[in-house]
């Protein structure tokens, strides 16, 4: 090894220690696994997703003794802000903050990147001094000062000066328009509401053909919050143009469509499914965001609680049975599976899924995606899968008695099972499966576990205010659960949480751990109540107890539990 290397390895150790990133114990991991394979800790460290992006900024610009700035959006002089173009600041994840005499201060999420540097320098005529920032802070005080709608106000209009009223209705048939939308102005505004959907992590994106102009909101942790609007001259365009770019079939309005678009910015990749509605009105769009570089997560990071963490484990350490995941459509139940299946995944196994639509790639793991229109359905998937050898198996959802069916005699005859079913709790599992004619016994003999989820919002940390807590919450909470409890948080909102209060989400869970005495239950037809019972003197902390713990801990607010969680559930 090189005096260099190891210089920079020991600058990664310092850099580690001082910000106290990694425990003692995932430390000394990460130096075996470098002594083994000679890869580099930055490079190891990213590919464990021991750091995140902003950690990793902090690193480098400790190891090069670059300074680091917690940045905010009112660092940001307007006057440099000019001196580089969106487009740049975007692409290369950076902001000019000001200047200084004749250098322009620039905040980079990648420091060292010389050729960047240089570029700047050259188009702006100003010596460059560089500090590094966090890309998500940059990416806040880009949306902040290049607001979404200031930057589509121009191509709006340019697009009402172009399709004057009454031009639509002449028609230059579905061709021209097709051609139309490659306008620069119209490629300009998709390209605006994808980048800001993104910027704004945003999950989903809604384009909707609403009286008198189209509206586009963006779902932001859960909720739809509106973006823009775009004038009705302009709907056809841009709806044109995103299903060019989605590989869809233009001329078709009365039926609904699905497509996928690849996209890079900030120098990630983002895979954008796109669905199509037909609505009175026009077509309605849907565009779900999926980051494919992060979007796979590990067990650790979903699961922060060590006492919900053993139990994942325990239920993972089966060789064979089923574990299913419940829960509402958003819940993040698809999430949970894939970092399941990270955990479980090594070259001994062979692991199948069969999903609706697959999500994430993930390296190792055979997966199957539904097509329903050449009979290719959850059962039909599961019944080949069967015969291809499998240790594992992923069904994205049991809808159907068949599907069921074959899920349970799968679990019995020596396969791990892995999937979803609807259900408000736990151990609605139960009478959910006698619905669908699955004899109770074999119920009993097959369930290792159930996992019920459920999304909460997290209050942001920096603008959150204690105050009491009201007597009316402590009705709706239930005051039996509220012992010492007098100070709570109240979300009240600024610039770093985009003035909602809250910022990102965490999970709450149930776990139902399926031990001999529940089985009896199962197999005697017991009621969900009785099960409950068994389960909750078992140790299982129902939905209404985590989230309860969440608002004495501080992460959300008890108007956020209430919107989410049926606090009738004891």
């Amino acid at each position: 090894m090189s005096p260099a290397t190891i210089q920079q390895n020991q600058a990664v150790i310092e850099a580690l220690q001082n910000q106290q990133i990694l425990s003692a114990d995932q430390l000394e991991e990460i130096l075996a696994l470098h002594e083994q394979t000679g890869r580099s800790l930055l490079h190891l460290l990213r590919e464990k997703n021991l750091v995140d992006e902003d950690q990793l900024t902090r690193l480098t610009a400790e190891m090069n003794g670059i300074e680091y700035v917690e940045l905010t959006p009112e660092m940001v002089d307007p006057v440099a802000l000019k001196l580089v173009s969106l487009e740049i600041a975007r692409k290369h994840s950076l902001i000019p903050l000001r200047i200084e005499n004749d250098t322009l201060v620039l905040a980079m999420s990648s420091p060292l990147n010389l050729s960047i540097r240089e570029m700047i320098t050259t188009r702006t005529g100003y010596r460059v001094r560089v500090v590094a920032a966090g890309a998500e802070a940059i990416g806040r005080a880009l949306h902040k000062h290049f607001n979404i709608e200031s930057l589509t106000r121009q191509d709006i209009v340019a697009m009402r000066l172009k399709n004057k009223p009454g031009e639509e209705k002449k028609g230059q048939g579905i061709k021209a328009q097709a051609i139309k939308s490659a306008d620069a102005p119209v490629v300009r505004l998709v390209e605006t509401i994808l980048t800001g959907g993104i910027d704004s992590r945003a999950s989903d994106i809604h384009l909707e053909p609403q009286q008198p102009d189209m509206k586009v909101r963006y779902r932001i942790d859960g909720l739809l919050q509106e973006a823009l609007e775009v004038p009705s001259s302009a709907e056809l365009q841009v709806i044109s143009h995103i299903k060019i770019l989605a590989e869809m079939d233009i001329s078709e309005k009365r039926l609904p469509q699905d497509g996928h678009i690849s996209i890079e910015h900030r120098g990630k990749l983002y895979d954008l499914r796109v669905s199509s509605l037909p609505a009175v009105g026009g077509e309605k769009i849907v565009i779900r965001i999926l980051d494919t570089e992060t979007g796979l997560r590990t067990l650790e990071e979903l699961v922060t609680a060590p006492e919900d963490l053993e139990k994942f484990n325990a239920l993972l350490a089966n060789p064979y049975g089923m574990i299913l995941l419940t829960g509402p459509t958003g819940c993040g139940k698809t999430t949970t599976l894939y970092s399941m299946l990270r955990r479980l995944n090594s070259t001994d196994r062979n692991i199948v899924t069969v999903e609706d639509p697959v999500e994430y790639r993930i390296g190792g793991i055979t997966q199957v995606q539904v097509k329903r229109d050449i009979r290719m359905t959850f059962a039909a998937g599961l019944r080949s899968i069967l015969r291809q050898d499998p240790d594992i198996i992923l069904v994205g959802e049991i809808r159907d008695e068949e599907t069921a069916e074959i899920a349970v005699s799968a679990s019995l005859t020596g396969h791990l099972v892995l999937s979803t079913l609807h259900t408000n709790n736990a151990v609605g599992v139960v009478s959910r499966f006698v619905n669908l004619e699955v004899p109770a016994y074999q119920v009993a003999s097959s369930l290792l576990g159930v996992v019920s989820q459920r999304l909460v919002r997290k209050i942001c940390q920096k603008c959150r205010q204690a105050c009491s807590i009201t007597e009316k919450e402590k009705e709706a909470l239930g005051n039996e659960s509220l012992s010492g409890l007098k100070t709570v948080y109240r979300a009240t909102g600024c610039e770093y949480c985009r003035q909602t209060g809250y910022s990102g989400r965490c999970a709450v869970y149930e776990i139902f751990l399926v031990d001999s005495r529940v089985r009896r239950l199962i197999v005697q037809e017991a009621s969900e109540d009785a099960l409950k019972e068994a389960a909750v003197s078992q140790g299982m902390k129902t939905l209404r107890r985590q989230a309860i713990d969440l608002i004495k801990n501080g992460q959300t607010t008890p108007e956020e539990v209430l919107r989410v969680i049926d606090m009738r559930e004891k």
